[in-house]
Parts: structure tokens; sequence; C-alpha cells
């Protein structure tokens, strides 16, 4: 599996490269063709349909059959085949039922739900190709650390060969230099991975074609860092009220009180009035089962009724239903308290990851310049032999160390805004008007 995961990657790499996208260009693509966002569309509608029948409940039920037939045989002397056809219809409407206002509100509540389940995931899409924009850059950057290390390493290998050709450093300096250089090989090899599979993430979450001939989104710009300052209280405060995934909670809870108002309602008496009648626009059709010429005849008529029925004893059926959806009821309720109180904390750890980023950055920035002297510094002694090939061994360590932590910590603070804007509720907000 790990061969063929390799050898995908490796195949993804030396595909062309497409021209330069920005952030903005990545989110708009991913929220016009990523599938997950289609496929949650598309529940959008079907939604609509559960809606009308949900509302179904309180409307009139509207029946009409158009029966027609032979009638013919002897009866009482008569001979006389006829052909007759007649137009029957029913109207039937409910006039009681406690079932009808929670149907109507869940009715409601399932367009809702499923408004946020799009909203979870656009927001879900969306984030996931910030962080796939992200680490592509970071390891593109990552990757031109490395090469440029990898290219000095190589230049003292080369000095270091052209000093023992000519007997001034024995064979260990130079095998030391090879040793170091060649070190950084699979550092490189994982970064350019690293970089290839960040850019296919990219291209799947925009729903980017991958044929053989298929270029991969090459990200634009490059990681920046920049000091931030949170207010923490007032965005739980808003976080609470803005989260997708809280206000989904929401919904299901209301939509599980009603689905048991619903269930309930099997214990309250239901009414319902109709209107049936018959139209027969021919005379002398007899009844079915008539034997008589001159009677059981049947016409035109219409007959009004009203139905009223109460199941005084429960037999169990519905008291079971109402507490099985109650029980579901308050898991629900439990989850969304679970995600509420969660909220604060989420938000605190992202403060606490950013403010230890920005203590990390500073300290290696303050560093970098000085590793970065000090490696040219033993680099150029060594030439001249003041210095040994492990005192350039540890500068240029130490200089990679700070250029790849100075790297790691702007990608992490750029991947922990994600996450703060993602906690925050920042991704999407829908209106709950419902039309």
């Amino acid at each position: 599996m790990k061969l063929r995961f390799a050898a995908a990657i490796l195949s993804m790499s030396i595909l062309p490269s497409a021209p330069a996208i920005t952030l903005d260009t990545v989110l708009n693509t991913t929220l016009e063709k990523n599938p997950a966002i289609q496929q949650a569309k598309a529940n959008l509608e079907q939604a609509a349909g559960r809606r009308l029948v949900l509302r179904s409940i309180a409307w009139p039920n509207v029946r009409v059959n158009v029966p027609a037939g032979v009638q013919g045989g002897d009866r009482a002397g008569s001979t006389r085949t006829k052909i007759f056809g007649l137009a029957r219809g029913s109207f039937t409407q409910p006039l009681i039922n406690a079932a009808i206002p929670p149907s109507l509100r869940r009715g409601n509540v399932e367009l809702l739900i499923a408004q946020q389940q799009l909203n979870l995931a656009i927001e879900q899409q969306l984030h996931a190709a910030r962080l796939a924009f992200y680490s592509a850059i970071y390891n593109r950057e990552l990757l031109a650390v490395r090469e440029k290390q990898r290219q000095h390493l190589d230049e003292n290998v080369a000095s270091q060969s052209d000093r023992y050709q000519a007997g001034l450093v024995d064979r260990g300096g130079f095998a030391t230099a090879t040793v170091e250089a060649r070190e950084l090989d699979p550092l490189v090899e994982n970064s350019r991975r690293a970089y290839s599979a960040a850019q296919l993430e990219l291209a799947q979450a925009m729903a980017i074609d991958l044929k053989s001939d298929a270029a991969l989104p090459n990200p634009d710009g490059e990681l920046s860092f920049a000091s931030t300052d949170v207010d923490l209280n007032a965005e739980t405060t808003a976080a609470l009220e803005r989260r997708t995934d809280i206000k989904l909670a929401r919904l299901l809870v209301r939509a599980a009180n009603d689905d048991e108002r619903i269930i309930a309602a099997g214990y309250y008496p239901s009414a319902a009035g109709s209107v049936t009648g018959d139209y027969i626009p021919i005379t002398g059709i007899h009844r079915e089962g008539s034997t008589s010429r001159t009677q059981d005849f049947i016409g035109s008529e219409i007959r009004e009724g009203a139905a009223y029925t109460w199941q005084v004893i429960d037999n169990g059926k519905v008291g079971g239903a109402v507490l099985r959806q109650r029980k579901a009821r308050e898991i629900n309720e439990i989850e969304l308290h679970k995600m509420e109180a969660n909220v604060g904390r989420e938000l605190v750890r992202i403060r606490n990851d950013l403010a230890g980023i920005e203590s990390r950055h500073k300290s290696l920035a303050a560093g970098t310049e000085t590793a970065s002297q000090t490696a040219a510094a033993v680099q150029q002694n060594l030439g001249s032999g003041l210095a040994s090939q492990l005192e350039y061994r540890v500068a240029e360590g130490s200089a990679l160390k700070t250029q790849t932590g100075l790297l790691e910590a702007s990608y992490l603070q750029n991947v922990a805004l994600a996450q703060w804007d993602r906690a925050t509720g920042r991704y999407f907000q829908f209106s709950e008007d419902v039309r």
C-alpha cells in the first residue's frame, strides 16, 4: 500500500503545473465545484419535498373517480343493454388534529436543517481547501530552503574534493562532507512529496479533473507572519451565535421535540369533515344486484358528514414511540450542551497556541541572521583550513534548523488562524428566514 501511494505521489509530481492561483480563487472554485457541496445542495432540494409531505397533513384531500361499464340482462321483461358512466368525487378536510401544528413546524425545521447541513459542508470543504493551500506553500518553501542548503553542502563537497586531490586534507574530510550533503537528500524528497500531496488535496477540494495531462494547482504567494490579538470573551459569545454546527445541533433538538409531539398526538381525539357526491348523466341505471325493472335506480347525489375518533386506551404503541423519541431528544440536548461548553475551551486552546507560536517566531527571528552569518563565516574558515568539518556541519545544521523553524512558525500561525475562523463561525452564516 505504501509503495502504491508513493508511486501515485511520484506520478502527480511529474504533472505539469497550472498557473499560480490565489487563496480567493481556491475558495471560490471549491464553493462552485466541490462534490460534497454539490451533494448538500441536492439534499436541500430533497428537504423541500419532505416539507411538503409534512405540511400535507393539514391540507384537504380531494379524489375523483370516473367509473364506466355496460349493464344488461333479463330484468322483469327488459332485455335492453345500456352503456353507462358516472363521476364520483370526495372531499375530506381535517378539522381537529393535534399533529397538525408540530407537523407544520417540523416541515420548516426540516428545511432549516438541510440549509445548515449545506452550510456545514461548505465550511468543512473551504477549511480543508484553505489548509491544503497553506500546506502546499509551506512545503514548497521548505523544499526551496532545503535545496538551497543542499547546494551549499554540495559546494563544500566539491571544495573538499579539490583540497583532497591537492593533498591539503585527508580522505576522511572529503567523506564527511559527502555524507553531510547526502543526509539532506531524503529531507528534500520528503518535502517534494509533501508538496505534491498538498497539491493533490487542493485539486480534489477544487474538483479538478486529474487526467494524465492535467496540471496540479500551483498556489500563489508566500506564508506571512503577523502579531495577533484576540478578544476571547467577545469571540466566545459571538461563536455561540455563529457556529454552524451549534445551529445545526439546536435545530436537531427542535426537530426531535416536534417529532415527539407528532407521535404524542395519537393520545388526543381527531375529527375530519367529508363531502362525497355522485354525478350520473343518464337515467335508468340500476344498483348492482338489483332484480327489479322499476326500482333501485341510482342517480346523482351529494352526501356530507364528519368522523370523530379518539383512542381512549393506549395499548403501548403510542407511549412506547413517545418514550423512544423523548430519549432521542434528550441525547440531542446533551450533545448540544457539550458543544456549547466546548466552544470556550477550544478558543482558549487556539489562543494559547497563537501566543506560543508568536513567542517561538520572535526567538527564531532573532537568531536567524546570526545563524546565517555564522554558517557563512565557518564556510570561509573551512576553505582556508581554519575551521573543522565538524564546526561547519554544526553551523550549517543550526542555520537550517533556524530557517525551517521560522518557516514552520509562519505555517502554524496561518493554520491556527484558519482554525480560529472555523471555531468562531466566520466561514459562513445564513439567514434562518423560512420562505
